[in-house]
């Protein structure tokens, strides 16, 4: 029988990862750490799909971790999420329990499932001041001198390209003892969603949050001293709202761009997860159009 240091369900933007991690946590009786990296900010909720309502399953509030642990405008990044996450993991296996890795953060879930071994890189002021009159273009090319991209998350805006050409700068003049991350062996569940179906999905939940006052939570971080730049660095939701507040975008501008860039998300995280398959994690794959019992029985089937 294999033995699982934990349980992870992934699965795309709009797949019903949560509710279906938190159904498992009820059943299991354990508790749930979130490897999204925005929901670990506080006040950003709309924007960043926290529904907290999730976490509450047959009248038990599940416990969860990782979510809310930070102020907006704060740059948290994978080496803290690692410490947080061993913290969080510990805390529950030292109650007994089977603790559930929750979300679609693909660079969080591998640095944990792989145990990357990583180090915490400071800001370079000097270097930033060089940088911050280089355009969204040059920069990328800058950055491309270092590595090769795969993806464009690095160079959504000229904040993360900066702070991307800040950390492989660091890597290339310094020499470090990188910290070591246990070797944990985890059950990975993907929920698998039709295409179509999540696009759907997608489409009508960017409508509900726009109406229940995902604006409103715009206008209120901004009030509250966080800038438009911190906000358009944190990308999709914030970004596009931002810009929309800012007087930047029209009101269909910003949905229709903003619906766009959800469904190239969503491509890209499923592009990562085929990706860590390649590298060698197995996915065990299960159908978001099951029902419920059906996925519950799965996993116990799998964890057998």
């Amino acid at each position: 029988m294999p033995v699982h240091d934990f349980i992870t369900i992934l699965g795309p933007t709009a797949s019903g990862k949560t509710p279906f991690a938190a159904t498992l946590a009820y059943e299991l009786n354990t508790e749930i750490i979130s490897a999204d990296s925005r929901q670990i900010y506080r006040g950003m909720d709309l924007g960043t799909g926290k529904d907290i309502a999730d976490y509450t399953v047959n009248g038990v509030q599940i416990p969860y971790h990782l979510i809310d642990i930070a102020d907006p405008g704060y740059k948290y990044n994978v080496f803290e999420f690692q410490r947080d996450f061993l913290k969080a993991y510990e805390e529950i296996k030292q109650k007994g329990k089977l603790p559930v890795l929750c979300g679609g953060t693909g660079l969080y879930l591998e640095a944990v499932l792989k145990g990357y071994k990583l180090i915490p890189v400071p800001e370079n002021p000097e270097l930033r001041d060089r940088l911050s009159a280089k355009s969204l273009e040059e920069l990328t090319e800058i950055l491309k001198k270092y590595k090769t991209l795969h993806n464009s998350t690095d160079v959504d805006t000229a904040k993360r390209a900066i702070r991307a050409i800040e950390i492989e700068e660091y890597y290339a003049t310094n020499t470090f003892e990188k910290r070591e991350f246990p070797s944990l062996n985890s059950l990975i569940i993907g929920i698998d969603i039709d295409r179509e179906l999540r696009r759907e999905k997608i489409t009508k939940r960017l409508s509900q949050r726009l109406e229940e006052g995902m604006v409103d939570e715009i206008k209120t971080l901004l009030a509250k001293g966080i800038s438009a730049d911190d906000l358009i660095y944190y990308g999709l939701e914030y970004k596009y709202l931002t810009l929309y507040v800012t007087g930047k975008l029209s009101y269909n501008e910003m949905f229709t761009q903003l619906e766009i860039a959800i469904h190239q998300f969503a491509k890209r995280q499923m592009t990562w997860f085929r990706g860590m398959e390649r590298r060698g994690f197995s996915i065990h794959w299960i159908k978001a159009s099951l029902p419920m019992e059906e996925k519950i029985k799965e996993v116990r089937r799998l964890m057998e």
